[in-house]
């Protein structure tokens, strides 16, 4: 019963409101509502009721209309943004699982009944106070923009109760007037040749405002670097004292730049397909342009500080070149000693030699009372080994010291004849 009751004050509303569509005969709306979020036809009516709910709010939300029970979900999730935008009291509608809130009759129902009485609202609203056209410059946006045009067309003031499409088409019927009087190409053609429909101009004012954005920053960036440049000049001495005739000729060239960009969708319509060609910043037709007063300033002779390839002298290397290993001179009876066994006049055992020199040995030994570097046995009174000490006759190595001098072995590690020096 409740149900029906929401289901006639709809119908009501619907009417009211200006609605067209196939849901206003008999049992079409309940069968819609029925099938929820599955029913194309209920979708459509939701999609008609925010798109005139975007005409007179600021709503960045949207819901599209469906072609086939399976993108139920999608709309769902769009309606559940929608309705987190407009701060819906509804918890039926705002809570639970959001692929199952319009899957109840009650539900798409409570649905309707919200967005139409948003709708009432918003219009009431907008009649009851209506959005200032009258501006400063005498007459909105909009206004000023027409009546651009028919100054740059050359009509005359148009009468007050003329029509939209009367005013347009007169519009149309001078500018082909006009383009008749100038050259075939004198104007060129459109670089946009492709229809748009509203979808793809929403992409494309979306697109420029993104662009729009970006450039705004860097804008700001150059104005900011002018400013500071500009009063780097002041800080001399004699400038200090023309402060406010500088200031005088900056200011109202500077007030005229803005950070915002004018740039609008209407630059893409009317942009021509010259618009697409590359010129060179240096080409002739682009420096009449640009060329200013203080191009033509020559400079006088400034130090020169050198920094050319060709004049600088190459780093010194960082690694000496590579060189083969070269052997140390070879002197009489030098080198490793080697075997097990002893070798005379006890040479040094590295690289190179000593000549009657006792010291450490390869593998060899010596009989000096110190210490041997290769196996040797015990030789009267001594102990051998590797790297062991080889005494002779029992002495010790501080009474050869103390006596005045070493004990050389020329016969390895046998017996044999003794110096002392």
């Amino acid at each position: 019963m409740e149900c029906d009751l929401m289901e006639t004050d709809i119908l009501e509303s619907l009417e009211d409101l200006g609605y067209k569509g196939p849901l206003l005969e008999d049992g079409a709306l309940s069968q819609a509502v029925s099938a929820g979020a599955s029913s194309p036809e209920f979708t459509k009516l939701c999609a008609w009721l925010v798109s005139e709910l975007r005409v007179l709010c600021k709503l960045e939300e949207n819901v599209q209309a469906t072609n086939s029970p399976s993108e139920a979900e999608e709309f769902q999730l769009e309606v559940s943004g929608l309705l987190g935008e407009m701060n819906c009291p509804y918890l039926s509608l705002t809570s639970g699982d959001v692929t199952k809130r319009l899957l109840v009759q009650k539900n798409c129902l409570l649905l309707l009944t919200y967005l139409i009485s948003e709708l009432e609202a918003a219009r009431m609203l907008c009649v009851n106070a209506p959005p200032k056209k009258a501006q400063e410059g005498g007459g909105s946006e909009v206004f000023q923009e027409l009546k651009g045009i028919c100054i740059a067309l050359g009509m005359s003031k148009p009468p007050a109760n003329i029509t939209m499409f009367q005013f347009f088409s007169g519009i149309e019927k001078k500018l082909k007037e006009t383009l008749a009087k100038v050259p075939p190409n004198h104007v060129g053609k459109p670089l946009l040749k492709k229809p748009m429909g509203p979808a793809h101009w929403e992409k494309i004012e979306a697109i420029n405002q993104a662009v729009a954005n970006e450039y705004e920053v860097r804008r700001k960036l150059l104005i900011k670097r002018l400013d500071v440049t500009v009063q780097s000049f002041g800080w001399s001495d004699r400038a200090k004292s023309q402060t406010e005739k500088l200031a005088k000729v900056y200011q109202p060239k500077r007030s005229v730049l803005s950070p915002k960009s004018t740039i609008s969708v209407a630059h893409l319509l009317a942009a021509r397909q010259d618009l697409s060609k590359i010129l060179r910043t240096s080409s002739g037709s682009i420096r009449e342009k640009t060329a200013c007063a203080i191009n033509k300033v020559l400079m006088g002779r400034v130090p020169d500080r050198g920094g050319r390839p060709n004049e600088i002298e190459p780093p010194p290397p960082e690694m000496p070149p590579w060189q083969k290993r070269q052997d140390g001179p070879q002197q009489q009876a030098g080198g490793r000693g080697g075997g097990r066994g002893g070798y005379e006049h006890s040479s040094y055992g590295g690289r190179g030699g000593h000549e009657q020199g006792g010291g450490r040995g390869g593998r060899g030994g010596y009989d000096h009372g110190g210490r041997g570097g290769g196996r040797g046995n015990k030789h009267q009174g001594g102990w051998g080994g590797r790297g062991s000490q080889n005494y002779h006759q029992g002495g010790q190595f501080e009474q050869h010291f103390q006596h005045g001098g070493y004990q050389y072995n020329h016969s390895g590690f046998g017996q044999g004849r003794h110096y002392t020096s």
